[in-house]
């Protein structure tokens, strides 16, 4: 199910707000568990399992640890087991047809029969609640979070649908508190409904609109270097209002139930160097792979080179966890590398003796390049569509009719704006302007008459 959906909009949402409030207190957990479920199975309802399955390992894994822990153990027998099941499922679903494609291509090249293999279908979200509730039990076990008492608690914090399918990644300490008592105000829903309208308008009227530009540049061989710019830059754009308006909507929607769930974006594309970019660009999972990957690498404390060495494995894998294929491997490599250049000359960008504003102009350019990788089907693809920008254009490249049209020009136009300008919507909401309220309320109905008239779109990062 889609948040910008008419489903969505008109019947879950309601209907699950009014049984939401309409039930007691200490029963709202329950609630908000069993209509997350509702929301997740409408898809796929089998998949529904696989969650079950992994919450409550892991929350049985918790409470043993925390048992162990309690009699002078540690119980890392548990943790392992936590450890398998998670990256068990997350690596035969996500990464197992990836690893039988490559292993026939290698079989063919030496005239050797491939494998026989059924493609598996990749659950919807399965990336994001298998680290959450694997966070949960490495605190847990590191001591910095206490076992959670009740198991319907927990099943509110794995399958809480607002951030269930493309995040943020909460950890368990941040809602430990809001999940077994939260307030609920006119004030924080007020909040909430403003959050899920700047989302929406976000996702439908700049992403959608930008995503075809993008889906046609993309889509051919040959490009020129004009179009081939237009095609990366409509991307770029793309995919932080996607992203970024789903967070906005998991946000509001967590603010309508009482919840404050972390902040997962912070204005990326003002940043002076790519170092800050990840500071500042999906928070909640630069902060895991920080604390659960980077750090018990070893961080920064054994020397440069293996600081350098832990950069690039983060970002490695940081890649690979956004889709098992070449492409996402060299986008981690490639942020892995600037991530290790800036750290030798110091954590800053090579190019920190310009101005203010033309370091934010180049990490802008560095990070479109980026998005290249991450968003072609092939590395040949990538490869042509960067020469191309660099202006090395293909003898077949010609100009794509009627590709700009005036709609991407205002849609362009209002993303600039958004993204270099005005303050972020988390700023926006501590006192919201008269002015962006009543933007909001004009920009919505616009936001729904497009849905209604284009193709539902899935947010990009429910394929992750």
């Amino acid at each position: 199910m889609l948040f910008a959906s008419a489903t969505f909009l008109y019947a879950f949402l309601p209907a699950f707000l009014g049984a939401y409030y309409l039930t007691p207190r200490r029963f709202r957990s329950l609630t908000l568990a069993l209509g997350s479920y509702v929301f997740y199975g409408w898809w796929r309802p089998d998949f529904l399992l696989l969650m079950l399955v992994s919450t409550v390992v892991d929350f049985t894994a918790g409470s043993r640890i925390g048992s162990e822990r309690a009699r002078g153990g540690r119980g890392k027998p548990w943790l392992l087991l936590s450890l398998a099941t998670n990256l068990g499922l997350l690596g035969y679903f996500k990464y197992a047809n990836f690893g039988v494609e490559t292993l026939n291509e290698l079989l063919v090249s030496m005239d050797v029969e491939p494998v026989a293999w059924t493609s598996v279908v990749l659950p919807v979200g399965i990336s994001f609640y298998t680290f959450q509730t694997l966070s949960y039990t490495v605190d847990v076990y590191r001591g910095t979070t206490p076992p959670v008492g009740r198991f319907i608690d927990f099943m509110c914090y794995v399958a809480m649908f607002p951030q269930l399918v493309a995040g943020p990644i909460v950890r368990y300490n941040t809602v430990a508190d809001q999940l077994a008592e939260r307030t609920h105000t006119r004030g924080k829903f007020f909040q909430g409904v403003l959050a899920f309208q700047a989302g929406l308008a976000k996702k439908i009227l700049i992403a959608d609109v930008l995503g075809t530009l993008a889906d046609e540049v993309f889509a051919r061989p040959a490009v020129t270097t004009p179009d081939a710019w237009l095609g990366a830059l409509a991307y770029t754009f793309q995919i932080y209002f996607d992203f970024s308006g789903y967070s906005d909507m998991a946000i509001g929607l967590g603010l309508m139930m009482g919840f404050r769930l972390p902040v997962n974006f912070d204005g990326p594309y003002r940043s002076r160097s790519i170092t800050e970019f990840w500071r500042r660009w999906h928070i909640s999972l630069s902060t895991f792979l920080r604390d659960y990957l980077y750090l018990p690498l070893g961080g920064n404390r054994r020397g440069p080179l293996r600081t350098y060495a832990n950069l690039a494995v983060v970002m490695l894998l940081g890649g690979l966890w956004h889709g098992a294929a070449w492409t996402f491997v060299a986008w981690g490599a490639y942020q892995g590398a600037w991530l290790v250049a800036e750290r030798l000359i110091g954590k800053r960008a090579p190019y920190a003796f310009l101005p203010s504003a033309l370091q934010v102009v180049l990490t802008f350019v560095v990070a479109v390049a980026g998005w290249v990788l991450f968003r072609a089907e092939t590395l040949v693809g990538a490869g042509n569509l960067l020469a191309a920008m660099a202006g090395d254009v293909m003898p077949s490249a010609a100009p794509i009719p009627y590709l700009f049209r005036p709609v991407h020009l205002v849609a362009f136009g209002v993303g600039a704006l958004v993204v270099w300008n005005a303050p972020t919507t988390q700023r926006l909401l501590r006192a919201p302007p008269l002015a962006w309220v009543v933007f909001l309320q004009l920009a919505t109905p616009l936001a729904l008459a497009h849905m209604h008239h284009e193709q539902n779109v899935p947010f990009l990062y429910f394929q992750f």
